[in-house]
């Protein structure tokens, strides 16, 4: 039986959901492990806000090992220390989006997938941090400070769910939950050597924004230590819910095992034809990730998009600045209040505010044929795989890369490029390591499937990753 809280923490979050319930862990030595290490470990990371005190957790934890001794389990995550994303809502604890904006605000209720992970058994222990309102890939606020990567101190923890997956490569957290925009799942996940998973659209329902209808490109999804980890979160997270109108039917994601992937057909998109540059290193090392799949059977092809790029790119700056900026126009109408918003969140507005609706229809348009050619490209290859970044972790002191490769980078997140066509057509993607530069810092690859595909996306990452840890 695990005493130590090493062994405690680094144990799979399947694993350690199987030692408290055969009663081989209680969930007081559970939660004083991760709290002994996020005490540790936590100051110089960064990664949890808001942490709960002690006592109260540990009455929390006393209370569910009561429950199973009585015979009663909430759920297969009963008694795990969880830490939500500081862009959802846990009743009764502070959320600040991490913007000056909410210095005192608290949650009235839980957003729905916290609503599922709470009844799942989870005690909430804090928030994980991240960028202000979400936006760039690099999690680091006015309110909270930055998230440093635990593989480099100097260096970022990505974002916008970096605080999320630094934790759980410190192991801070058994499993995480994040949201994806931009890659916000995918970016973190390669610059922490973590999985990350982003559903297909409407997968896992919410009903916080004020429109439910037209934002249709965020969506929150599950982290993971460990495919499998992943895939149990995401059961939890997923499902229809009537609050919100475009989530998909409820449908059994459990991983039967790993994909059979002898023959499989994979299109490599690299760097889309010459499209995209890279820092030094990285594309090298997310090609280590073909090695593996040619391994296990699968019959690689180079694919360079025979797509207009550049529009594919308008179109998202139009329909992502419509997305994120309406929903603040209250605050930014206000000049006190839109004094406290960010570079990032001007820059959507500037570009917001210019468009009218005939752009964001022509924005839609493409995305559109976007989404078939993505069809057609299906209609010859099981899964596509990308880069998940386009640069490995670099320092926490910069707000934003501005240049890649002797290429500069025309707005703050234009050096995420590489994660939007899978975001433009909703489809699901697994964000896995593909290991680790000449300065020993990690990168990733995406994992692409078909729509709706998300159980088979999963198993066919299960397969990668078994034969990685070979």
């Amino acid at each position: 039986m695990p005493s130590l809280t090493n062994e405690i923490t680094d144990l799979s979050a399947a694993d350690l959901s199987t030692a408290i319930h055969d009663r081989k862990l209680s969930c007081v030595e559970v939660m004083e492990a991760y709290l002994d290490r996020i005490g540790r470990l936590n100051p110089d990371i960064n990664a949890i806000i808001y942490l709960r005190p002690e006592p109260e957790l540990l009455a929390e934890s006393k209370a569910a090992d009561i429950e199973l001794a009585d015979g009663h389990s909430r759920g297969w995550m009963h008694g795990f220390p969880q830490a939500i994303k500081d862009l959802a809502e846990v009743k009764g604890m502070p959320c600040s989006f991490g913007s000056p904006l909410f210095p005192d605000y608290v949650s009235a209720a839980d957003t729905i997938h916290v609503e599922r992970v709470r009844g799942a058994g989870a005690i909430f222990i804090g928030k994980t941090n991240t960028p202000e309102f979400g936006l760039g890939s690099h999690t680091r606020n006015p309110v909270h400070g930055p998230t440093r990567n635990p593989h480099d101190l100097t260096k970022s923890a990505g974002g916008s769910s970096g605080g999320a997956a630094a934790a759980l490569a410190a192991r801070l957290l058994p499993v995480a939950d994040g949201s994806d925009m931009m890659g916000s799942l995918r970016n973190p996940a390669a610059f922490n050597n973590v999985v990350g998973f982003r559903p297909s659209f409407g997968r896992v329902p919410s009903d916080k924004a004020a429109d439910l209808f037209l934002g249709q490109l965020g969506i929150a999804g599950p982290m993971g230590k460990t495919v499998s980890d992943t895939a149990l979160l995401l059961s939890t997270q997923a499902g229809y819910d009537r609050r919100d109108p475009l989530s998909l039917a409820n449908e059994d994601l459990a991983l039967r095992g790993p994909a059979a992937t002898e023959g499989m057909r994979i299109g490599w998109f690299g760097d889309f034809g010459g499209y995209l540059p890279f820092e030094d290193g990285v594309l090298d090392t997310a090609r280590s990730a073909l090695t593996v799949l040619a391994d296990i059977g699968c019959e690689v092809e180079d694919v360079a998009p025979e797509f207009d790029l550049p529009a594919l790119w308008e179109a998202w700056l139009t329909l992502r600045s419509f997305n994120v900026s309406h929903g603040m126009r209250a605050f930014y109408d206000q000049p006190d209040k839109r004094a406290l918003l960010n570079p990032q969140y001007l820059f959507e507005f500037d570009l917001a505010l210019g468009k009218t609706a005939a752009d964001i229809h022509a924005a839609s348009v493409v995305r559109t044929r976007w989404y078939k050619y993505m069809l057609a490209l299906f209609e010859r290859y099981d899964f596509l795989v990308m880069p998940s970044t386009q640069v490995f972790p670099f320092d926490v002191d910069l707000p934003w890369p501005t240049e890649i490769a002797g290429r500069s980078m025309d707005t703050y997140h234009r050096w995420m490029e590489v994660v939007i066509g899978p975001t433009m057509a909703g489809l699901p993607v697994a964000a896995m390591p593909a290991g680790f530069g000449a300065g020993g810092l990690p990168t990733g690859v995406q994992f692409v499937g078909p729509p709706r595909a998300d159980r088979a996306t999963l198993e066919f990452a299960l397969a990668y990753e078994r034969r990685i840890n070979m």
